[in-house]
């Protein structure tokens, strides 16, 4: 990786930068001209950013496939929905943290045991961590069970539109922060790129699987808290069924693995087609035919995704690397004899 591909803005062209522009005028003034159809689009449309953002932390930036990203999701809204029941009564806002420390913290504990699996086994591991989440919901009392919570409504499509977006936008400002302009970014990069190379030049390789675990899962925890109080009834088939993950994943391989613009392109067009197609066709399920065909074509035309359609975009092997590590994962091997020493990858390291 080179400073040029993550140059910023600085590194966008004119008319990037007025494509740019345009686009956060228009996030910022929809409420003010469109319905409230397009307002709840909207907000769909930039919850789903920010779930698709938060899996491609731990797949694209990261090598692991996640399938159990659904149960932080889940943690952050049943936090919001149970402190804010009558006998507590907490303000919506001073619940979002509650959630994102504690998915943060499950992140961690969970993450020191199952990150040091590989491939696959990774994947089965959080797939089994999202079903034992929503089983632990569906039978506990304060969850309310299969029954659910109800949450105190409020009928301000704009509150909640500025408050995902908000949201949203401070969770890709940080993950830009962390993962294109920092040393973390490039420790987490190398660690996907060579976990044994990463290890040979000082990189603490555990460590930093896990602190990008628990960012992965503080994003979704939060917007799982504003979700809930935006649709005012959970349950854990509401908020904790795998099609939460299924989604984030189609729309990170849509838009493009391991970009940090990607997950957004992704969400944007799938989440805008599926309403458009499920609206003209009603209550046939056929236009999910035409949402795979769209997607599959997009998969085997643009391997790295819509956004390397974009001005400027380099490619990235990513998918290929993240693919490789699944099977690869399953039949690990050590090191060869002729592996470069700690030394010789030190002084080889830019």
């Amino acid at each position: 990786m080179t400073l040029n591909q993550s140059a910023g803005w600085r590194g966008l062209g004119v008319v990037s930068k007025v494509a740019v522009i345009i686009l956060a005028v228009i996030c910022v003034s929809l409420p003010f001209w469109a319905g409230p159809y397009w307002i709840r689009i909207g907000t769909g449309i930039i919850m789903w950013a920010g779930l698709a953002l938060s899996w491609n932390v731990i797949c694209g930036y990261a090598g692991y496939i996640s399938f159990g990203h659904v149960a932080f999701f889940g943690i952050g809204a049943y936090s919001t929905a149970i402190l804010m029941q009558p006998e507590y009564n907490w303000n919506f806002f001073a619940t979002l943290p509650v959630g994102a420390v504690i998915a943060g913290g499950l992140a961690a504990i969970v993450g020191w045991p199952v990150l040091k699996l590989r491939g696959a086994y990774f994947a089965i591991g959080t797939w089994a961590l999202g079903e034992a989440i929503r089983e632990f919901a569906t039978v506990v009392p304060f969850t309310g069970g299969s029954y659910g919570l109800s949450l105190p409504p409020n009928t301000s499509s704009a509150f909640f539109y500025f408050t995902m977006l908000a949201a949203t936008a401070l969770a890709y400002l940080i993950c830009y922060v962390l993962l294109e302009r920092s040393r973390f970014g490039y420790r987490v990069k190398a660690v996907r790129d060579s976990e044994i190379a990463a290890r040979m030049q000082g990189i603490n390789a555990d460590r930093v699987k896990i602190q990008a675990f628990v960012l992965s899962a503080i994003i979704p925890a939060v917007l799982g808290g504003i979700n809930a109080y935006w649709i005012t009834f959970i349950n854990p088939d509401s908020v904790l069924n795998t099609i939460f993950t299924d989604q984030m994943v189609v729309m990170v391989l849509l838009g493009g693995l391991g970009t940090l613009w990607g997950p957004a392109l992704g969400a944007a067009v799938l989440y805008f087609l599926s309403q458009q197609f499920s609206a003209l066709f009603g209550s046939s399920t056929w236009y999910l035919v035409f949402i795979g065909i769209l997607v599959m074509a997009v998969v085997l035309v643009l391997p790295n995704g819509l956004v390397s359609l974009l001005p400027g975009a380099r490619k990235r092997g990513v998918l290929n690397q993240v693919i490789g590590g699944v099977v690869g994962g399953i039949h690990q091997t050590k090191p060869s004899a002729g592996a470069a020493t700690p030394k010789e990858a030190r002084h080889d390291s830019p």
